[in-house]
């Protein structure tokens, strides 16, 4: 019980780290923007498919997800 309630903090501290992130940057300038987010656009109309983007962020949580579990176990 004692190893979920530090899992519990753990995860409490990441979210109110990636809070405060959002607070002091609102938006990142190249974030979903990259070269491979397609969007397609008509007179009243705009759809967008952030592809790379998507890519982008499942890598870089995929490495830090594989890091933090050689850390910790």
């Amino acid at each position: 019980m004692q190893q979920l309630g530090w899992l519990l903090v753990l995860l409490g501290a990441m979210i109110v780290l990636l809070g405060v992130i959002l607070m002091v940057f609102p938006s990142i300038p190249w974030l979903g923007r990259l070269p491979g987010d397609i969007v397609l656009e008509g007179k009243n109309w705009r759809v967008y498919f952030p592809l790379a983007t998507s890519l982008l962020l499942s890598v870089i949580l995929s490495v830090l997800l594989s890091l933090w579990m050689r850390w910790f176990h």
